[in-house]
């Protein structure tokens, strides 16, 4: 009987953590928003941004050349955390921490997405990258 209600939790919590990584995805559609890099001693510059998502696939165009960096690829999400892959190539005369790619923390609600990269430490105040896009209907 032991046996059995043990095998019986195993199934259960391995079932469990199955759940937590189901693939989530952010909903199709256009969306529009901008972005900004908060830097410490100031606001930065803010630019107007286009993004598509389909499937697990990500688009995207900005007003500003290379700020944020986007082009298009792929993400996942896991938690509160979004995960993306950029599928350009890349030239070496602007700062690459502006190409849209890597973790960022996720906010998510009907139809307004937010993610951000925090990019401050213990040893140096630098600023935070914010995305902020809502679904067109």
């Amino acid at each position: 009987m032991k046996k059995i209600v043990f095998i019986l939790g195993l199934l259960f919590l391995i079932s469990c953590k199955k759940d937590e990584q189901i693939d989530r995805k952010i909903p199709d559609g256009n969306y529009t928003g901008t972005f900004q890099r908060e830097l410490v001693w100031s606001d930065g510059d803010t630019a107007n941004i286009t993004m598509i998502f389909s499937s697990n696939k990500w688009s995207g165009t900005s007003d500003m050349v290379k700020y944020p960096a986007l082009c298009k690829g792929t993400y996942s999400i896991v938690g509160d955390t979004i995960i993306f892959e950029n599928e350009c190539v890349w030239t070496a005369e602007f700062d690459w921490s502006l190409i849209l790619a890597g973790k960022y923390l996720l906010k998510q609600t009907e139809n307004t997405i937010e993610f951000t990269r925090d990019y401050r430490s213990v040893t140096a105040d630098t600023y935070i990258d914010k995305y902020r896009i809502t679904r067109e209907h």
